[in-house]
């Protein structure tokens, strides 16, 4: 990945310009679960208690995102990658991000991501995108298993 395509990588992760390498965190604070669905929010709660109980580090660094912010991002892919349909693999227009519909999450850093990729399904999360290790929604009942990842955005 080109460093250019990284730190796009990284903005959508963290939903702010961000000079860092993929896999930075984002913010080293947890962002607040206001405007995510009830089922996301009680759902990424629970699990970022769990974790505090295991000692892995998570936090969201991207949740709820108004049609302008997403509208933003959009742009922002399209300037990286050039066209729309490149740039839908990382980035979706805010009439299809189910970020500015609060349902998705972007969390970090990326062992807590890992760690909500191998036990999410418990309270129903679950990454959907196959190229995007920090996006999360919850995408099955509690304790059941994930659906397949999307190879990304995209395809949805």
């Amino acid at each position: 990945m080109s460093p250019r395509r990284r730190t796009f990588a990284v903005t959508i992760a963290a939903a702010a310009a961000l000079a860092a390498p993929l896999g930075a965190p984002a913010q080293a604070t947890p962002a607040p679960t206001t405007g995510l669905t009830p089922q996301l929010a009680t759902a990424y709660r629970s699990a970022k208690a769990h974790a505090v109980r295991q000692g892995v580090p998570l936090w969201i660094t991207s949740g709820k995102r108004s049609w302008a912010e997403q509208r933003e991002l959009w742009r922002d892919g399209l300037r990286t990658y050039g066209n729309p349909e490149v740039a839908r693999r990382w980035v979706l227009p805010p009439g299809e991000s189910t970020h500015v519909t609060g349902r998705a999450i972007d969390v970090g850093p990326l062992p807590g991501a890992r760690w909500l990729a191998r036990t999410g399904s418990r309270w129903g999360l679950c990454r959907t995108y196959a190229n995007e290790w920090w996006h999360f929604e919850v995408a099955t009942a509690p304790g059941r298993r994930c659906p397949p990842m999307l190879p990304s955005a995209a395809q949805r």
